[in-house]
C-alpha cells in the first residue's frame, strides 16, 4: 500500500460520491461540532466579565442566557428557511447573493471566511487552553499542540466526509452526553433541595464586588455570551453533504444541533445561579473552568467528572472541524461563481475540496503563530463574522419573501425581527469588542472583498480575450521552425532530433560555445551523429548553430537565439524543443542542474505568440 493512500485513503471515484453522503447522525458531529462546543466557552465568556460584580454578578447570567436562547431561536427558523429555499447550499453567501446583490453576497462570503478561520483558531486554542488548565506542565508546548492537533484535524479531513464523521461522533455524543446528564442531576438535586443545593466540593467563592451592573456591562456581557452561537449557519452551507432527501436531512440536523444547545445552554446558566458558581480569572493562578466547578459541585471528582472533562477537553479540540467541513464548501461555491480561484471547486482524490481544506489548515496555523496559541487573544476577533453573515442571511430571506406571491407575511416578520436582532448584536459586538482586537476583523473585510473582485475582474478579462464565435482559420499554414538546445550529443538529444523532425524538416540546433576544443568535437559529432543520417533518410539535414558565450551564461545566449529566429520569421512559428532528463526519484533529481525548467520558464515569460515551447523527457531506468 502506498504511503499516500495509507494516509489519507483510497482514491475515490465520482461515482462513489453517493455513498460519501451523510444523514443527520453523522451530520451532527461534522456540523454541530463547533455550536455545540460552544456551550463550554460560550456562558464562561459571559461569567469572566461578571467578575467585578462579585456574587451578584452570578444572578445575571440567566436573563444574558435567556436573551442568547431567543436569539438562537430566531436565527435557527430563518436557516430552516434557508434550507428549504437553497437546498444547493452556500448559506448567507447564496442568500444575499440572489436577493441584495453580489455585493452583499461578497460581504457575506468574507465574513463567513473570517470566521471559520477564526472557528478553527479559537476551538483549537480553546481545546489545548483547557487541558493546558489541567496539566500545567505542558504550558510550554501550548503551540506545539494546538499545530499537531491542526495537522491531525487537516489529514482526517482530507480522508472524506463520511469518514471524518464517523471518526468525530465517538467524541461529539460523549460530550453531548455527559453535559446532559450533568445538567439531569443538577436538576434532580436543585429541585429536591428546593432550590438550594449543596454542592459535592464547593466551587471557591466570588471575588468581592467592584462594581456594580450598568447597561454597557450588561450588553458586553450579552456580546461575549454571543460566542455560543457560532456554527448555527454550518448545516445551511453544507446541504449538499446530506443524502437524499437533502434538505430534509439537514433540516433535521440543524434542528437536532439547536434543540441541544439550548438545553446546554439554559442547563449551565440555572445551574450555574443555582450552585452560585462564578468565573475564575483564566490568567490568575489557580484557574478552573465554569464547567469543571459545575461537575464538581454536582457530581463531586469521581470518575463521571473525568470522563465529562476529558470529552469537554476533545470537543473543543476538535470543534475546528466545522470549519473544515464548512470553509472549502464555500470557497467551492464562491469559485463557481468566478471570485475565487476555480480549483477551489475541484474535489481531491477522496471527494473533498481538498485545496479548500489546505489553505484553512495554513491560515489558521498562521493565527495560531502570530497569537501563540493563546484563545484569550483570538476572542476578541471572534463572532464578528458569524453576526454579520446572520443579518446578510435574515435580511436576503425578507427581500426573498417580498419577491413570492402571494406574500408570506409571518415569514417576512420572522426574518425582518431576525434581521433587526442580529444586526443590532453585530452593532453591540463590535462596539464591546472593537478595542480588543475586533477591529482587525473589521479591517480583514475589505481586504477580502477587493480580493474577490480582483479574482472575479480577471476572470472577465481573460474570457473576453480568448472568446470567439469565428470558425478556425486554417489558411496560409506552413510549418514551423523547430529549436533545439543541444550541449552535447546523448541519447537525450538523438530522441529530441527524431521528434522534431515529426514537427518540421526545417530544424536548427542551437549550441552554446564554452572551449573551442571541445566545441570542434561536437561539430565532428554533429555532423556525423545527426547531418549524415538525415541525408541518407532523404531529408535536410539539421542546421548547426553555435553561439559564443564569453561569461559562461548558457541559457540567455538560447533564449536570446530563439528570439532572434522569431523576429526573422514573422511567418512562421518557432517550436522550441527541450531535451529533458528524468530520474525515477524525486531525490535524484537534486543532482542534476534545472536548466530545462528555467529555460522554459524563460520563454514562456517573454509572451511570444509565435514561440512554442515542448518538453522531450528522457526516462532514467532503476
Amino acid at each position: 500500500m502506498a504511503l499516500l493512500d495509507l494516509i489519507l485513503g483510497r482514491p475515490l471515484s465520482s461515482l462513489e460520491e453517493r455513498g460519501e453522503k451523510i444523514g443527520p447522525v453523522a451530520g451532527i458531529s461534522i456540523f454541530g461540532l463547533d455550536a455545540l462546543s460552544s456551550a463550554a466557552y460560550g456562558p464562561e465568556a459571559a461569567l469572566t466579565l461578571l467578575i467585578p460584580l462579585g456574587a451578584a454578578g452570578v444572578a445575571y447570567i440567566v436573563p444574558v442566557s435567556f436573551s442568547i436562547i431567543v436569539l438562537l431561536g430566531i436565527v435557527y427558523f430563518s436557516y430552516l428557511q434557508t434550507i428549504a429555499a437553497y437546498p444547493g447550499g452556500g448559506g448567507s453567501y447564496t442568500v444575499a447573493r440572489e436577493n441584495i446583490g453580489a455585493g452583499a453576497g461578497l460581504l457575506g462570503a468574507a465574513a463567513l471566511m473570517i470566521d471559520y478561520v477564526l472557528t478553527a483558531a479559537v476551538g483549537i486554542s480553546a481545546g489545548v487552553g483547557a487541558l493546558v488548565s489541567a496539566a500545567p506542565g505542558l504550558q510550554p508546548h501550548t503551540l506545539s499542540l494546538c499545530l499537531a492537533i491542526l495537522l491531525a484535524i487537516t489529514l482526517i479531513n482530507l480522508r472524506g466526509v463520511r469518514e471524518t464523521g464517523g471518526i468525530f461522533m465517538v467524541p461529539t455524543y460523549l460530550f453531548v452526553a455527559s453535559l446532559l446528564a450533568m445538567i439531569a442531576i443538577g436538576l434532580v438535586k436543585t429541585v429536591l433541595s428546593g432550590g438550594h443545593p449543596i454542592p459535592v466540593v464547593a466551587p471557591p467563592p466570588p471575588s468581592p464586588a467592584k462594581a456594580a451592573i450598568t447597561t454597557w456591562i450588561f450588553l458586553q456581557v450579552f456580546a461575549s455570551g454571543c460566542t455560543a452561537m457560532t456554527g448555527v449557519e454550518a448545516v445551511s452551507n453544507g446541504v449538499k453533504a446530506f443524502r437524499e432527501p437533502t434538505a430534509r436531512n439537514a433540516r433535521i440536523t440543524l434542528t437536532m444541533i439547536i434543540a441541544v444547545l439550548i438545553v446546554l445552554l439554559a442547563g449551565i446558566a440555572y445551574l450555574d445561579s443555582a450552585y452560585r458558581i462564578a468565573a475564575t480569572d483564566p490568567g490568575a493562578p489557580g484557574y478552573q473552568s465554569v464547567l469543571a466547578m459545575m461537575l464538581g459541585a454536582i457530581a463531586g471528582k469521581g470518575p463521571f467528572f473525568y470522563v465529562a472533562i476529558g470529552s469537554i477537553l476533545l470537543v473543543l479540540a476538535l470543534s475546528a472541524n466545522t470549519a473544515f467541513a464548512d470553509f472549502p464548501r464555500l470557497c467551492r461555491i464562491v469559485a463557481e461563481d468566478g471570485y475565487l480561484p476555480r480549483s477551489f471547486a475541484t474535489t481531491g482524490r477522496r471527494l473533498v475540496y481538498s485545496e479548500g481544506i489546505w489553505v484553512l489548515a495554513v491560515l489558521t496555523a498562521g493565527l495560531l503563530l502570530l497569537f501563540g496559541g493563546v484563545t484569550d487573544r483570538l476572542i476578541p476577533l471572534y463572532a464578528i463574522g458569524a453576526f454579520l453573515a446572520f443579518t446578510l442571511s435574515q435580511s436576503g430571506m425578507v427581500m426573498h419573501w417580498l419577491r413570492r406571491r402571494p406574500m408570506a407575511w409571518h415569514n417576512i416578520a420572522l426574518n425582518g425581527l431576525g434581521a433587526v436582532a442580529t444586526g443590532i448584536t453585530v452593532l453591540v459586538v463590535l462596539v464591546a469588542k472593537f478595542a480588543a482586537g475586533a477591529w482587525v476583523t473589521l479591517a480583514l473585510m475589505p481586504l477580502l472583498l477587493a480580493t474577490m473582485t480582483a479574482v472575479k475582474r480577471h476572470y472577465r478579462r481573460v474570457e473576453a480575450e480568448i472568446a470567439s464565435r469565428n470558425p478556425a482559420d486554417l489558411s496560409r499554414l506552413s510549418p514551423p521552425i523547430v529549436v533545439i538546445p543541444i550541449q552535447s550529443w546523448t541519447k537525450v538529444a538523438e530522441k529530441a532530433l527524431r521528434f522534431a523532425y515529426t514537427v518540421s524538416h526545417d530544424v536548427r540546433a542551437v549550441h552554446v560555445d564554452s572551449e573551442e576544443e571541445e566545441d570542434n568535437r561536437f561539430c565532428d559529432c554533429w555532423a556525423e551523429y545527426a547531418e549524415a543520417p538525415a541525408r541518407a533518410a532523404g531529408l535536410a539535414p539539421p542546421k548547426l548553430d553555435r553561439v559564443t558565450s564569453p561569461y559562461r551564461f548558457v541559457l540567455r545566449p538560447i533564449a536570446d537565439y530563439v528570439s532572434k529566429v522569431a523576429k526573422d520569421n514573422p511567418d512562421h512559428y518557432v517550436s522550441v524543443v527541450v531535451p529533458e532528463l528524468f530520474e525515477r526519484h524525486w531525490y535524484h533529481s537534486l543532482l542534476h542542474n534545472q536548466r530545462a525548467e528555467v529555460l522554459k520558464a524563460r520563454l514562456m515569460w517573454w509572451s511570444n505568440p509565435r514561440i512554442v515551447v515542448v518538453s522531450v523527457p528522457w526516462y532514467l531506468k532503476e
